[in-house]
């Protein structure tokens, strides 16, 4: 086997408030440079050579992924005024292919159809598996029939790169139409008259910042900017609200939000400003008109309310009266307005879950007492996830959500709002042997320095654990672990069932997830209490878990395995610094490392708009120094506080050459300056040199990739071979 690749260091020096740091391997930032593709082919090479004793055991879980997945597969067909709309998978290949078939009869049960069976009348809308052909790669963006039925317009990407080029296809036989739009981003809106519609685009630095307006059959020289948005920390987006009144064009940074709305039948007309920005008030709309034809806002909003509360106004008013007061600790996450109900996103005890609130017929649908004549949906499972499906109705007498958790195949269910009944119409369908009781899930508790409980959920198979009569699930001795993370964003990461995981379940391994501060799982509160100055509190938080499993007897250092990506694989790289001794191994997907220099660049894109997550090291001398005492390529040292030589956890990390989100180099310049700081240091990289963020596009190239990375860690934390 060839020796670890190495490059070419020239040192490049970057200096702010009057600190120099010295970047060896700043030069790989070049995509263009041939020496540095040639370098990320040298690394997958070497990946290739050092992995090949893994190979069987990759063949065998791939193949135990493979065949736990009913590859022939039908999605619950969704109702959009005379049509159900619905997903089909077959046997063999990679893509979905989109369907829609006319609505029968009253059409409110889905129509049973068999996945291995063509049906009369049934319409393919897309084939993703033609779209790909001659392509490594294939992200389909956009994908929106017009209100009248008769044109999808189709937004593609074939590198990775987040830039679609959309086309208008005929849905009624006709021939498509020549309008091509390029550079689009994700977002789009037909108006109500099918002619008009309006999308968005990124600047150099991939922020949407422009709202357009096209008319069909029209050269896109002739498209209007509708609006432009000059701060670069503020982003565009668009929709058509659910009751078809109005066109919206949100424009939010991580703390402002700012709303604009035009007349959906009158896609022309000048866009309305709802309410203007103000620092650090966050709010989102619902449109929502009553029996009476009198139109209304919804807004959840977080001013002078740290979790969320909800108000309603009437359009043609300008107060607003709170309907749903903050409950701290449960976050709002928002809400969905429905002819006859509101359907709200919340978090409870610190799980996902949905509040359905009937609403009267009089001249005030809301009441005064929407809270109490409301109803949880949760799951059975404790912890578990409930959420908001596909309901693109806006009169409709079922709300659809899922369930799951960490041992229940996903659940498709629709719930009767009169009788409160649900529905359950497909549950995921795990092929073999699978029972789900053979496997146990808990939450645990566990008490960071300041005092705050962790969350923790947890999933074993059940003979690896033991149960006390009381239900509460303990260790029966140390065993191989995976604990997951992410903490950023205010993003979730809730508990849910993998039949991948089942590999490692049933080899013995325990799996979890922490719930660390930076993410949104307790509440807003526990996201700011991980941003910004506080941000190493989600790497402590996270360092916290791993030594309590430790400590307690789940797992012993030598079978603890880490794992996260993107902004969790910043926190990989913050642990791998701050206890380098704890872990086995760490599989760090797409990661974001190279902090300081990345939020230094302003070029790059997303940094400007995320200077409200992380700081701006350019502008403020204490953020720089706090960005420079975590960011894990700043960081790697070659020994420890005592002296002696510092050995890292044996590292798997990955990243997309076309990634518009995480720069390539950032991972690669990590392996490289961890091997020079111990040649002992085993650190792999992985380039996808056809894709972006989300690696492979074909599922059967994605389960591969999975295989992989299971194979590395089982190699690392058991006996398996």
């Amino acid at each position: 086997m060839s020796s670890a690749p190495k490059a070419p260091k020239r040192p490049f020096e970057i200096t702010r408030h009057d600190d120099t740091r010295i970047d060896p391997y700043y030069w790989l930032m070049d995509r263009e440079n041939e020496e540095v593709l040639q370098h990320l082919q040298a690394e997958n090479t070497f990946l290739a050579e050092s992995f090949a004793a893994l190979k069987p055991l990759e063949n065998e879980l791939y193949n135990e992924i493979k065949a736990r997945i009913e590859e022939t597969d039908i999605s619950v067909p969704v109702r959009k005024g005379d049509w159900w709309y619905y997903e089909r998978t077959k046997e063999g290949l990679n893509y979905p292919i989109s369907c829609r078939l006319r609505v029968s009869g009253e059409g409110t049960t889905p129509p049973t159809i068999d996945p291995n069976i063509a049906i009369d009348g049934e319409q393919i809308i897309l084939d993703e598996n033609v779209e790909a052909q001659g392509h490594d790669f294939l992200s389909v963006g956009v994908l929106a029939v017009s209100p009248n039925d008769e044109w999808l317009a189709v937004g593609v990407d074939f590198e990775g790169s987040e830039r679609h080029t959309v086309t208008i296809r005929s849905l009624t036989g006709g021939e498509p139409l020549l309008d091509t739009l390029e550079d689009v981003y994700y977002g789009f809106a037909w108006a109500m008259d099918s002619r008009h519609f309006f999308y968005t685009r990124v600047d150099e630095a991939m922020r949407p910042w422009q709202l357009w307006r096209h008319e069909l059959s029209t050269s896109t020289a002739s498209d209007v900017l509708v609006y432009e948005e000059p701060d670069a920390q503020y982003s565009v987006s668009v929709g058509r609200s659910r009751d078809d009144r109005v066109i919206v064009n949100f424009l939010g940074s991580s703390t402002t939000t700012e709303v604009h709305f035009v007349d959906a039948s009158r896609p022309t007309d000048e866009f309305q400003l709802l309410e203007e920005r103000r620092h650090g008030i966050e709010y989102g709309v619902e449109h929502f008109v009553d029996t009476s034809n009198v139109a209304w806002w919804l807004k959840t909003t977080n001013e002078d309310a740290t979790d969320f509360r909800l108000l309603v106004r009437e359009v043609d008013q300008k107060t607003w009266r709170e309907l749903i007061p903050e409950r701290p600790g449960n976050r709002l996450d928002g809400v969905e307005a429905f002819s006859n109900f509101l359907a709200l996103s919340e978090r409870v005890d610190g799980c996902a879950a949905v509040r359905i609130a009937k609403l009267d017929s009089g001249t005030d649908p809301f009441g005064n007492d929407l809270l109490e004549r409301s109803t949880l949906v949760q799951g059975d499972v404790r912890p578990s996830t409930v959420g908001l499906g596909a309901n693109p109705n806006y009169v409709t007498t079922q709300l659809r959500v899922g369930i799951t958790s960490l041992v229940t195949p996903r659940l498709v269910a629709d719930v009767d709002i009169a009788s409160g009944e649900t529905i359950v119409r497909k549950q995921q369908k795990v092929l073999g042997d699978f029972d789900a009781n053979n496997y146990v899930t808990t939450r645990l508790w566990v008490t960071a320095s300041d005092g705050q409980n962790i969350p923790v959920s947890l999933v074993a198979r059940r003979s690896v654990v033991t149960s006390t009569p009381n239900g509460e699930v303990l260790p029966a001795s140390p065993a191989p672990f995976l604990l997951y993370g992410y903490g950023s964003y205010e993003i979730s990461i809730d508990p849910s069932f993998s039949s991948m995981l089942l590999s490692l379940l049933d080899r013995g391994v325990i799996f979890a997830i922490a719930h660390i501060r930076g993410g949104g799982e307790m509440g807003r509160s526990w996201y700011e209490t991980g941003k910004l100055a506080q941000k190493p509190t989600t790497f402590s938080d996270f360092v916290t878990v791993a030594r309590f499993l430790i400590d307690n007897g789940w797992t012993t250092g030598e079978q603890l395995a880490a794992r996260g990506g993107s902004a969790g694989g910043l926190l990989m790289g913050a642990v791998m610094n701050l206890a380098p001794d704890l872990f086995q191994c760490i599989v760090a997907e797409v990661p974001f490392v190279d902090v300081l220099t990345t939020m230094l660049d302003d070029s790059l894109p997303l940094t400007v708009g995320e200077w409200e997550e992380w700081g701006n090291p350019d502008a403020s001398a204490s953020a720089y120094r706090t960005m420079k005492s975590y960011s894990p390529y700043d960081n790697v040292l070659a020994s420890n506080p005592d002296g002696s030589t510092r050995e890292y956890p044996h590292l798997f990390a990955s990243g997309g050459l076309n990634d518009s989100r995480v720069g390539f180099w950032e991972p690669a310049k990590w392996v490289l300056k961890l091997r020079d700081a111990n040649p002992k240091n085993m650190a792999y990289l992985k380039t996808e040199m056809g894709a972006g963020h989300g690696g492979p596009s074909g599922r059967y190239d994605a389960w591969r990739d999975e295989a992989q990375v299971l194979a590395f860690i089982l190699s690392e934390i058991t006996k398996v071979n």
